[in-house]
């Protein structure tokens, strides 16, 4: 385990609150991550997602940097412009 690994846990332990925060952060920092690797994947740009989307690139690059505040009506339209469906589950 890394230092920064050993330094997270520690404080997990010490403070519910970091926990529950690093956590909900952290899956958002994984959606936002799994956004980018999708158009990376399908060839597409910032800028031409954007276009599809009549908005700015730096919207997309807030869409994709901080992925915990985007309305699904904005996630469908964007998986549609990858030629994606989205797909939403809910899980215990």
């Amino acid at each position: 385990m890394s230092d920064v690994e050993q330094y997270i846990e520690g404080r997990k332990r010490r403070s519910r609150k970091f926990a529950d925060n690093f956590e909900s952060g952290y899956e958002a920092f994984e959606f936002s991550v799994m956004l980018r690797e999708a158009r990376e994947r399908a060839g597409i740009t910032q800028e031409m997602i954007a276009r599809k989307l009549r908005t700015k690139k730096s919207a997309i690059s807030r869409i994709e940097n901080h992925a915990e505040d985007i309305r699904l009506s904005t996630l469908g339209k964007y998986a549609k412009a990858l030629g994606m469906k989205l797909r939403v589950r809910l899980v215990s």
